[in-house]
C-alpha cells in the first residue's frame, strides 16, 4: 500500500473545475513491472509521493498520444516494459524526423529535471488491476513520465528514476485536455481527440478496454446525439466556438493509420480540411505527400486540381513525385523569412531568441551553425557579384 501521510497535501490543481466523479476505465493490460507494487485498498486522501516509472502506467485513452502507433500495443499489453518502449523509441528517432521532434522535445524536458528538478507533479489514481493489485494510472503528466523515461535509457542509468506525483481522488478529461493544452500546443488530431474526449466524458461514455484502436473510441463522439448545452460547458475548456470544434471533430474521419502520421507530423487542420473534401482514394496519398513534402492546404488544393485533369475513370492515378530537397528547404526558408519580415525589430529578437533557445539544446544545434553561416556566405558571394 502507498505509504499514509498525516496532512493533506496542497493540490496544484485547485484552481481547476471540479467535475462530478467518473468512474475510471478498467485496467485490462498491465505491464508485468506492476507486480512490484502490491497494493492492499485503493488509496482516498490526495497526497503528494514519489514513485518509479515501473509503478506507473500512462492512460491509453489519453487525447495526447505520445507513444508511436507500433509500440503501444506492446507497451500496454505488458509484453515491453516502459523502459525498452523508450529504447525502442530512441531507435525509431534515429530515422523518423516526426520522432525525432517528439523525443528531443522529451529529452530536453528530462535534462531540465537534473537542472532544476521536476517542477510540476505528475497527477493520477490508483486503480485495481486484475490480480487484485494497484498501479498509479496517470491523469496528467504523461510528458513527464516518459521524459523520465528516454532520459533513464539515454544515459544508461543504473537506478530507476524517481517522480513526484500527486493523488488525485477524482480523475478527468477535463483536467488532461487543460494540462495538454498549456503544456504544448496540441497538433490537429490532437485537437480533434480532446474535443471528443470532453464529448464522451460528458456522456458518461467509456472506453472499451479490449478495442486496441484508440481512435474508435474517440470516432463514437460523431455518432452520438449532443444534448441541450453540451457544446456551452466545452467552449470554456477548449477556448474555440462549436463551428471551429465541429471541424475539428470531422477529422476523425480519416482512417487510424493516416491520423496517427497527421499527428506524428503534426499537418495543419486547414491541410487536413483539403484532404478530406479530396476522394476517400486519396486520403493516403495526400496525408503521406503532405506530411513528406510539408504541402500547405493550397498546395494540397493545386494536387487535387492536377489529379481532376490527370487520368479519367479506369485509368490508374499516377501519383506526383515528391518535392525534391531543394524545393523542401526553399518552401521551409521563405516561410520562416516571410514570417521575420513581418515583425518589427523587438518581436524578430525575442523570436530569434527563442528559437536559439531552442536549437541550442538539440543535437542539431553545430549542424544548423554550420548550415546557415554556409548559406550566409553563398548568398554574399552572389549578392557582392551582381
Amino acid at each position: 500500500m502507498p505509504p499514509s501521510h498525516s496532512r493533506k497535501r496542497s493540490n496544484a490543481f485547485e484552481d481547476f473545475p471540479v467535475e462530478p466523479e467518473v468512474a475510471d476505465a478498467p485496467v485490462e493490460t498491465v505491464s508485468p513491472l506492476v507486480r512490484r507494487t502490491p497494493q492492499a485498498e485503493e488509496p482516498q486522501v490526495e497526497r503528494i509521493e514519489r514513485l518509479r516509472p515501473s509503478q506507473m502506467l500512462p492512460d491509453r485513452f489519453q487525447p495526447r498520444r505520445l507513444l508511436p502507433p507500433y509500440l503501444r500495443q506492446p507497451y500496454f499489453s505488458g509484453e515491453i516494459d516502459c523502459y525498452k518502449a523508450a529504447s525502442e523509441w530512441l531507435e525509431l528517432a534515429k530515422s523518423d524526423f516526426g520522432a525525432r521532434a517528439e523525443v528531443d522535445r522529451l529529452l530536453q524536458m528530462g535534462s531540465s529535471f537534473e537542472n532544476h528538478g521536476q517542477i510540476k507533479p505528475i497527477t493520477g489514481s490508483w486503480v485495481p488491476t486484475r490480480d487484485g493489485q494497484f498501479i498509479f494510472q496517470i491523469e496528467t503528466g504523461e510528458r513527464r513520465f516518459w521524459a523520465a523515461c528516454l532520459q533513464a535509457v539515454l544515459h544508461k542509468a543504473s537506478e530507476e528514476p524517481l517522480l513526484r506525483v500527486e493523488v488525485v481522488n477524482h480523475p478527468t478529461r477535463q483536467r488532461q485536455v487543460l494540462e495538454n493544452r498549456h503544456a504544448e500546443p496540441p497538433s490537429a488530431v490532437e485537437q480533434a481527440c480532446e474535443v471528443a474526449s470532453l464529448i464522451l466524458a460528458e456522456l458518461a461514455m467509456q472506453p472499451d478496454p479490449h478495442n486496441n484502436d484508440e481512435y474508435d473510441y474517440f470516432r463514437s463522439s460523431r455518432a452520438q446525439r449532443m444534448p441541450a448545452g453540451l457544446w456551452e460547458k466545452l467552449i470554456p475548456v477548449m477556448q474555440l466556438t462549436r463551428p471551429r470544434m465541429v471541424q475539428l471533430l470531422n477529422i476523425l474521419q480519416l482512417p487510424s493509420n493516416l491520423l496517427d502520421i497527421a499527428d506524428r507530423y503534426r499537418i495543419p487542420e486547414r491541410v487536413l480540411r483539403e484532404i478530406l473534401a479530396l476522394p476517400r482514394d486519396q486520403w493516403d496519398r495526400m496525408v503521406k505527400h503532405s506530411a513528406q513534402a510539408q504541402l500547405t492546404s493550397d498546395e494540397v488544393a493545386e494536387a487535387a486540381a492536377q489529379s481532376d485533369s490527370g487520368p479519367r475513370s479506369g485509368e490508374k492515378y499516377a501519383p506526383q513525385p515528391i518535392a525534391d530537397p531543394t524545393r523542401q528547404a526553399l518552401r521551409a526558408l521563405r516561410r520562416f523569412v516571410n514570417v521575420l519580415e513581418g515583425l518589427d525589430e523587438v518581436s524578430q529578437s525575442q523570436v530569434l531568441d527563442e528559437i536559439a533557445d531552442d536549437f541550442a539544446v538539440t543535437r542539431y544545434g553545430p549542424g544548423l551553425v554550420n548550415i546557415l553561416g554556409e548559406l550566409g556566405r553563398s548568398i554574399d558571394i552572389r549578392m557582392t557579384h551582381k
